[in-house]
């Protein structure tokens, strides 16, 4: 039988992915072409498990420590190979993904540890991360995180200086431009945040034109997800609507 956590992470789950479905109806775009990313940030391993179980196939970390203790034991009890089953049947590999802030400091184990990262936001994280990845043999799939915002507290390459970012980052040997990231200021009312998210994704508009490769938003999270998919996002980030609030 399933615990009582397991029943609730898997009805927030499928809430969810209907709250996607519907969003993506209503911005007449596929929900095959959106990515949920299960934040699971300060959430004890038995509950991620219960989530893949459920049909989570990419985990969300903020915190480089915290998610190597993480993925260390979920490889120690669950191997690689062994994820949650798609629509069609097939078998989806778990993926984990560093959505927080990282200091160049800990490049080294982000490239061992992580599928996607998506927070790029400076020249010299970008050099430590290609020279890390090269160590290891590794192409890094990142993501540049954007500030489109005047907060201080946020991270992000500033836009006046996203060009020259970009530029550098394509032309790396050892990372793979997959896409952009921003973080807008939390509002109550979500509709507050669509300025935000068209404005990243009128950014990856321009680039694709001038031939940059730019597949992935992701943008959008618990409180404001289904209006980030209808400006784009092509990955939301939600943690406390599917595991609750969290323990910091």
């Amino acid at each position: 039988m399933l615990s009582f956590y397991a029943m609730g992470i898997s009805n927030a789950l499928m809430k969810i992915k209907d709250k996607i479905n519907n969003s993506a109806a209503k911005a007449g775009r596929n929900p095959d072409e959106i990515k949920l990313v299960a934040v699971s940030k300060t959430v004890e391993l038995q509950r991620i498990i219960e989530a893949i179980k459920a049909g989570a196939v990419i985990l969300g970390e903020n915190r480089v420590q915290e998610a190597r203790e993480k993925i260390s034991a979920f490889k120690s009890q669950i191997p690689p190979s062994v994820p949650s089953p798609g629509k069609d049947g097939t078998i989806r590999k778990v993926e984990w993904h560093l959505i927080g802030n990282l200091q160049k400091n800990k490049a080294a184990t982000a490239v061992q540890l992580f599928d996607l990262i998506h927070s790029v936001d400076s020249a010299g994280l970008a050099e430590e991360l290609d020279r890390r990845a090269h160590k290891i043999d590794k192409i890094q799939r990142v993501l540049i995180q954007v500030k489109l915002s005047g907060e201080t507290a946020k991270h992000g390459v500033p836009e006046k200086e996203f060009m020259k970012l970009l530029e550098k980052v394509t032309n790396m040997d050892n990372l793979r431009l997959e896409g952009l990231m921003t973080i807008p200021p939390f509002f109550e009312a979500p509709e507050k945040t669509r300025p935000y998210f068209r404005r990243l994704n009128h950014l990856a508009d321009n680039v694709s034109g001038k031939g940059f490769t730019v597949n992935e938003l992701s943008m959008g999270m618990s409180n404001d997800f289904e209006v980030a998919i209808e400006e784009g996002a092509t990955m939301v980030r939600v943690g406390s609507a599917i595991f609750g609030e969290r323990n910091y």
